[in-house]
């Protein structure tokens, strides 16, 4: 573990309020814009008046199709380039698909007078059914997307069977820093300040829409106030500013409202999942059949892979996965943290919680039993799987021993106790990433890559790895992300930007260091004139000999005497990975979740009262905040089993609790103890530092462990979430 308890070095600017969020920006002679949401699910704009608006105080235009230049739309994708989940631009038809879709914008000279203007927009519609059903109807026949023996006959043969179907909701992302775009013009270039995950990817789709070079396009986010998944990809509030901001000449702020971010920037979407397991009575796996659906936009295809890990976790000689999607007027859903995975493996383990009691077996001892040897669905080994030692410590660590199976026996204090626990899984990947690193006269250096820190400790990160291959104190780094200016960097998001631009800023930091050590070694003026550069090292800001460290010479003395600046070096990575070695692997991080929730019939209070989660992720580089990422996963991980549910209106197609009071998320008053412990088994197969990405694992399982707690504390199998109080007094 490099960093040990090192804290993050940029919590000193955000704690005393210097960190510059997007809507901080503030730009000379810049106007705000705010959109005009339409205020029906399905149908046609009929007219738009904007007469009264353009009236208003410091209002300086409203546009609206038909009188602001079209968008284009963004090509399909190349790889992760150039993705965009809401792929029609603002404006360019008359359709409405679904409640608080963009049908205008006012812009004038304040933030107040601009949603006045938004306000007195008069639109008139012709309406049309619209579909915000909760029931899920596939659109298409599900399609088979994983496969081996003959699943429907070997769970119908099979002795104890689990067929049961699994719910999760509408869920919104949330971060307390809303969307927001400041856009400002400079002749035919743009630059951009954005609250975006992915700036590379960001730059690519708007040049696109915009219609202009990519070199002509920058775009900066310097600090992220949290995404969860949802800033990934552009939404239409992005090319809105821009295009408006081209028209009126000056910069243009644009921040949307917390009632739109539950309707225009995405939400994962909800699942109906039916799940079959059969079993010969000693517990070992016969069947798997995994079918799914998700909801998505009548515009848009997004899938939510709720199957990716299902192949994989056990071993099962017969399995079938498939899906199909379920058409809804609402806005296109998104990535949300662990998409897939998390509301894949809720029903999965929620399933398998089902057959253990079927079979009164403990939970752990199924899972044991049934432990592949390698990944069944690619018949590759895995790189690194330690599983079995995941749920051998958390029940070690949560007393799990102590536990009766019985249904409320466990009390304490009053209360009725229950306890339960889910296994997880997340992929391990890898993305391109470049990198340059400086070695400086003042003994400082610089690292640079156009990733971005989500608040989960990137330029913590970057600045250990870089001390680590310099010897250069993290103290007297300097790391710049968040900048297309800068060398490319990866997404954040998946849990892979750090596996991802680690190696290349490891190999710009070595190839820094030759570059100094050569200059030591030639030239006229070189302090160590005659030997090579491999046998000298770099180490406290001093390059001395191997054989004989107490003689250095500082660093900023070697660049003096070969009159140079800084030594530099740049790096890559690429996400063929470890190369041909690496597509002989299955890559993925896996864990064990524990979970205790105390019940009080009498008043009617359920709490999680104790969460244990022990993860294998390779190497901790930073283990610091690698836990504050686990500790957020769980407590999000609380709100998706207790209180999370964005819920419409069926009259008119809106979400009807788009506001923090009235969408519910946990809170410190719902988060209890979390103990979290990390497994130290490096994946050298992933990179050369063996680490894993950790911000979505924490989150799978975790609402399968706090369900399998309620069923032991109170007896009712909650298959669809949120568990409802109204759930457990019908028991």
């Amino acid at each position: 573990m490099l960093g040990g308890k090192l804290p993050r070095i940029d919590g000193p600017l955000k704690v005393s309020g210097r960190a510059v969020y997007t809507s901080d920006v503030s730009l000379a002679g810049m106007l705000y814009a705010v959109p005009v949401r339409s205020t029906i699910a399905k149908g046609r704009i009929v007219s738009i008046d904007a007469a009264a608006a353009r009236k208003l105080p410091g209002v300086r235009a409203v546009y609206y199709r038909g009188n602001l230049k079209p968008f284009f739309r963004s090509a399909p994708p190349q790889g992760f380039s150039g993705l965009i989940d809401e792929k029609r631009p603002p404006f360019e038809d008359d359709e409405v698909r679904y409640y608080g879709q963009y049908v205008a914008v006012a812009v004038a000279q304040t933030m107040e007078q601009a949603t006045a203007a938004a306000a007195a927009v008069r639109v008139r519609y012709t309406t049309d059914a619209h579909n915000v059903d909760r029931h899920l109807v596939a659109a298409k026949p599900l399609e088979t997307e994983s496969q081996r023996g003959d699943a429907d006959a070997a769970f119908k043969s099979a002795p104890v069977q689990v067929d049961q179907t699994y719910v999760t909701p509408d869920e919104v992302h949330n971060p307390i820093e809303l969307h927001a775009t400041v856009a400002a013009w400079d002749g035919d270039s743009v630059t951009l300040y954005e609250t975006s995950q992915a700036v590379m990817n960001h730059r690519e789709v708007l040049r696109q829409m915009l219609g202009v070079p990519k070199e002509n396009v920058r775009v900066v986010s310097h600090f992220l106030g949290s995404g969860f998944g949802g800033k990934l990809w552009p939404w239409t509030h992005s090319i809105l500013a821009a295009g408006v901001a081209r028209e009126v000449g000056v910069p243009v702020k644009l921040v949307v409202t917390r009632q739109s971010m539950f309707e225009a920037v995405g939400h994962r979407p909800r699942t109906q999942q039916r799940f079959r397991i059969g079993a010969s009575r000693d517990g070992t796996l016969q069947s798997i059949h995994h079918e799914y659906l998700n909801q998505t936009s009548v515009l848009d295809d997004y899938k939510e892979e709720c199957g990716e890990s299902t192949p994989f976790l056990y071993s099962v000689p017969n399995l079938r996965v498939a899906s199909a999607l379920s058409r809804a007027n609402v806005g296109t859903p998104t990535a949300m943290r662990g998409p897939g995975a998390v509301p894949g493996l809720f029903a999965m383990e929620s399933a398998m919680d089902e057959l253990a009691i079927a079979l009164k077996m403990d939970p752990i001892e199924l899972r044991r039993r049934n432990e592949p040897k390698l990944d069944e669905s690619s018949k590759l080994p895995f790189s690194s799987r330690h599983l079995l030692e995941c749920m051998q410590v958390g029940a070690e660590k949560f007393g799990w021993a102590r536990r009766d199976p019985r249904v409320g026996a466990m009390k304490r204090d009053g209360l009725t106790v229950g306890w339960g626990m889910a296994a997880c899984a997340w992929g391990a990947m890898r993305d391109n990433a470049q990198a340059s690193v400086e070695i400086r006269r003042d003994g400082t250096a610089q690292v640079k890559t156009a990733t971005q820190d989500i608040g989960t400790g990137t330029y913590t990160v970057l600045a250990i790895v870089t001390s680590e291959a310099t010897g250069i104190p993290v103290d007297r780094i300097d790391v710049q992300l968040g900048d297309t200016a800068l060398p490319p960097g990866p997404i954040s998001g998946g849990s892979w930007a750090t596996a991802s631009v680690i190696p290349a800023v490891s190999s710009a930091a070595r190839a820094a260091v030759q570059a100094l050590l050569g200059m030591a070694t030639s030239g006229p003026s070189a302090p160590f004139k005659g030997a090579k550069p491999d046998d000298l090292q770099l180490v406290n800001g001093r390059v001395s000999r191997k054989s004989d460290p107490s003689a250095g010479v500082p660093l900023g003395d070697v660049l003096a005497r070969a009159n140079v600046r800084a030594a530099t070096g740049s790096g890559q990575s690429s996400t063929t990975i470890g190369g041909e070695e690496s597509r002989k692997y299955s890559l993925h991080s896996f864990g064990a979740q524990f979970a205790e929730v105390t019940w009080q019939p009498e008043t009617a209070r359920l709490r999680v009262s104790r969460f244990v989660s022990v993860i294998d992720a390779g190497r901790m580089i930073n283990p610091k905040p690698a836990r504050n990422q686990i500790e957020g996963a769980v407590v999000m991980g609380i709100g998706m089993a207790l209180f999370e549910e964005a819920r419409y209106d069926k009259r008119y197609g809106a979400p009807i609790n788009s506001n923090l009071a009235d969408y519910i998320v946990s809170t410190n008053a719902d988060a209890p103890p979390i103990d979290v412990t990390f497994l130290d088994y490096p994946d050298k197969v992933l990179n050369e530092l063996g680490a894993r990405g950790v911000g979505e694992i924490g989150l799978a399982g975790t609402a399968a462990a706090i369900t399998a707690a309620v069923h032991h504390a109170t007896g009712v199998r909650v298959r669809e979430l949120p568990v409802r109080i109204e759930d457990l007094l019908r028991a």
